[in-house]
Formats: C-alpha cells, sequence, structure tokens
C-alpha cells in the first residue's frame, strides 16, 4: 500500500512537471499574441491620422502650429497606449499566474487523495482485476479568437466612449478615424460630441462640417454651412473653414464672396505649391462665372 502511494506522488510530480510548464508557456504566448494584435490595430489607426494630418499640412488646410500640436497630441497617445499594452506584458501578474498553476497542480491531486481515502475504497488496490477503467477526461481548447482588424479596433474606441463619454480627445480620434473609413455619418456623430467638449477648437468644426456635407451627398448647403460660419465665429482666419466657406459659397453661386475667401487662404500658402495653384484656379474660375476680371 505505501509503495502505491509513494508511487502515485511520483507520477503525479513527473506529470506535473510535463504539463505545467507547456501549459503556462502557451498562455502566456497567446496573452502575448494577443496584446501585439491590440497594439498593432491601435498603431495601423494611429498611422492614419498622422497621414490624414500630414495631407491637411501638404495641402495647406492645417498650419504648421496647429498641424505641430496634433502631432504631438496624436503621438503622446499612441506612446500612452503602446506603454499601456507594455505594463501589461510585464509585471508580477505572470508570476502570479504561474505561482497560482503551480499550487492548484499540487493541490487538487491531493484534495483528490483525501476525497478518495475519505469515500473509495483502497482495499480494491489489492485486487486490480475488480477495478473498472475509467473514462479518460477530455478538455475542449478554447476557440482562438481572430485577429481584430482596424475596423474592430475603432469599434472598441467607440466602445469604451459609451462608457467615458467625456473624453474630447477620444471622441476626435473617432471621428477622424470614421472618416478615414469614408464612414461619414459616423463620423458627423462624433465630431458633435467632439466639438461640444471642444467647443474652441475650429479645425475641428471645420472637420464636422466636411464629414457633414459628405454625409449629405457632398453639398455644403445647409448644416454644413451653419457649422463652417461657426468654426470662422471661433477662428475667423482658420484656413480649413476658409477654403470650405469658398466652397461653399460657390456652391451657392455667390462668387465674389466665394474669391474673397480664397483669396484669403491664398495669403497662407505658398503661391507655387500645389494648394496655392488648385485655389488660384479656383478663383480664377470663380471670376470667370462672376463676369469680373
Amino acid at each position: 500500500m505505501i509503495l502505491f502511494w509513494v508511487i502515485c506522488a511520483l507520477l503525479i510530480v513527473v506529470a506535473l512537471t510535463f504539463v505545467l510548464p507547456p501549459a503556462l508557456q502557451r498562455s502566456q504566448e497567446k496573452n502575448v499574441k494577443s496584446e501585439d494584435e491590440r497594439r498593432q490595430a491601435n498603431i495601423a489607426v494611429y498611422r492614419d491620422q498622422l497621414s490624414e494630418l500630414e495631407a491637411d499640412l501638404h495641402n495647406g488646410i492645417v498650419g504648421e502650429d496647429q498641424y505641430a500640436q496634433d502631432r504631438d497630441e496624436i503621438e503622446r497617445r499612441l506612446l500612452e497606449d503602446t506603454a499601456t499594452v507594455s505594463s501589461k506584458k510585464t509585471g508580477p501578474a505572470a508570476m502570479n499566474a504561474r505561482n497560482t498553476a503551480y499550487l492548484l497542480g499540487f493541490a487538487i491531486p491531493s484534495i483528490a487523495i483525501i476525497f478518495y481515502l475519505q469515500i473509495g475504497n483502497p482495499n480494491l488496490i489489492e485486487n486490480p482485476a475488480a477495478v473498472g477503467s475509467p473514462p479518460a477526461a477530455t478538455a475542449s481548447a478554447p476557440m482562438e479568437r481572430s485577429q481584430e482588424q482596424i475596423e474592430a479596433n475603432v469599434a472598441k474606441l467607440a466602445k469604451r466612449l459609451e462608457s467615458n463619454p467625456n473624453d474630447a480627445e477620444g471622441w476626435m480620434m473617432l471621428a477622424r478615424s470614421y472618416s478615414s473609413m469614408e464612414k461619414f455619418s459616423e463620423a458627423a456623430g462624433a465630431y458633435a460630441k467632439a466639438t461640444e467638449l471642444t467647443p474652441k477648437n475650429a479645425d475641428l468644426w471645420a472637420e464636422y462640417a466636411f464629414a457633414t456635407a459628405m454625409a449629405s451627398g457632398r453639398s455644403l448647403e445647409g448644416k454644413p454651412t451653419e457649422l463652417i460660419n461657426h468654426a470662422l465665429q471661433v477662428d475667423p482666419e482658420n484656413a480649413k473653414a476658409l477654403q470650405l466657406a469658398g466652397s461653399a459659397a460657390f456652391e451657392a453661386k455667390d462668387y465674389k464672396k466665394a474669391i474673397d475667401y480664397w483669396q484669403r487662404v491664398l495669403k497662407k500658402v505658398p503661391p507655387e505649391s500645389e494648394v496655392g495653384k488648385a485655389i488660384t484656379e479656383r478663383i480664377n474660375e470663380a471670376k470667370t462665372l462672376s463676369g469680373s476680371k
């Protein structure tokens, strides 16, 4: 009998030695993989935001100061998110999980032995022929989650904002992400939240107007024009708002007003730049249509 228990104990130790380390390693690798996928998805969203911001700078829609401010803000949020992911990979959590696994690994067999001694029949050990073959226990491995795409990451950001609706920067990022995905109706809703929390940001009001126009069949008439005017009330010299105001006036066939707005934009960009040339062409077109020289 004593020899039997010694052999059982040795077998348990050997089994745990083979089972626990690989199981823990797979669990850790799975967690690391999940965090890496989440980090890559976050980086992709931030990269889109930086690309859009650089395009705005290149097109003369935002100035150097606003560009630097927005870029610093995006980079700060990127660093915070990646630092959060990195901190989750390290620290005492992995050690606690390992200790818990080993503790349970040794405690469960011990409890099983005690339970068997209380209600089982040790005498059957002396008669192996009477012992039936126990059914093998099988454990189904959890299904691996598919890799998260950028759309899923944006959806998570939207979900997070439901529980934290006062995160102005989060709404701003969500709105620009929707715009880059050409989901302009969703972008307009997110911009509405962002401008409500940050009413003194003229760029946001102009972007809100653009998203609303795109969601309304690319027309600046009506609410988009109201939003453009609000942006100009916040900052009368905002290049993005002035450019949209000129387009709205041109759409309304108020060519003189369109020329005025675009000339103000032209003063803010190099005349020989692509943006400068494009605005000059629009001004010449407006002059032709208005009959002015």
